[in-house]
């Protein structure tokens, strides 16, 4: 085979090609202008926390001396709104991976992460409009944000010292 035919020099320059593609992707790209508005206390305290109190809330049961009540969500209203708060924490995981919110990149991360999973059974959950499975999801969702509390929630923090 010839150094100058068609296929040597494509198995020549195929190298040379993706290595520039590889140093171009980057080439030009403007920073991303994220600009985070809340710290975590405040992201924790206007976002995260009353989203998932609306899943915790959304399913349970109620034993008195009158009888039983079983709260579920009953109307498509009911169940979007829960649809909605498990996104919203679901997303909130990724804020919460943003800089300058991420205290570090391992264990920070993988409680943020935690909290995008559980948050992604919750969604699947009400879509499904699975109470039983929303019931559970929420006790994992509880424990993904202790996990984390117990890391980095400075008042649990210094207890434990």
């Amino acid at each position: 085979m010839r150094l100058d035919s068609p296929p040597v020099r494509i198995l020549f320059l195929m190298p040379l090609v993706s290595a520039g593609a590889v140093c171009c992707w980057g080439c030009g790209a403007a920073p991303v202008p994220f600009k985070p508005i809340a710290d975590n206390k405040l992201l924790m305290q206007s976002v995260i926390d009353p989203n998932a109190d609306v899943i915790w809330e959304s399913v349970k049961t109620i034993i008195t001396a009158q009888g039983t009540e079983e709260i579920r969500p009953r109307t498509e209203d009911e169940w979007t709104a829960v649809r909605n708060s498990a996104i919203t924490l679901a997303e909130s995981g990724n804020l919460l991976m943003m800089v300058p919110r991420a205290k570090d990149g391992d264990e920070w991360m993988k409680r943020a992460q935690e909290l995008i999973d559980t948050s992604q059974a919750a969604i699947r959950a009400a879509e499904a409009k699975n109470a039983d499975r929303l019931f559970t999801v929420g006790g994992d969702i509880y424990e993904s944000c202790s996990h984390c509390h117990q890391r980095y929630m400075e008042a649990i923090t210094n207890a434990n010292k």
